[in-house]
């Protein structure tokens, strides 16, 4: 009986414990930035120290771009936007394959080809925002 007292009257969903309803492709953005900078950094540095922890910290980021992407398109975007956007399906796809294919490439062109893809996601998204 207290059970059924205390349970949710209605469910929401967010990127986090708390619905704040703040979604931005920008923190994908930002992570994507690093592992660009770090391809550049470790092609411009042969100390093998340098390199294992460029690796490391490139493959965190690319992590993390995924992670961001995952929750913008699986909790922002809505069946109408991918109605008015068809290609939504596809870019999003595209941009975490790329975020995962970040993690072995060590080439700056591949991470500015990550940035690309998060900047189409971008406009949308600002586009889909205005009609809002």
């Amino acid at each position: 009986m207290l059970a059924k007292l205390f349970a949710p009257t209605r469910t929401v969903h967010a990127h986090c414990d708390l619905p704040c309803g703040v979604y931005d492709p920008a923190q994908a953005r930002i992570e994507a930035e690093s592992v660009k900078a770090i391809q550049e950094k470790y092609q411009g540095d042969e100390d093998p120290s340098f390199r294992t922890r460029a690796i490391a910290i490139k493959e965190q980021r690319a992590n993390m771009v995924k992670e961001h992407l995952w929750v913008l398109w699986t909790d922002y975007f809505k069946p109408e936007h991918l109605e008015k956007y068809p290609e939504l399906h596809s870019l999003f796809w595209n941009a975490t394959k790329e975020a995962g294919a970040a993690k072995k490439a060590n080439d700056p062109a591949q991470g500015q080809k990550l940035l690309d893809l998060i900047g189409e996601i971008d406009r949308i998204f600002r586009e889909t925002k205005k009609a809002a």
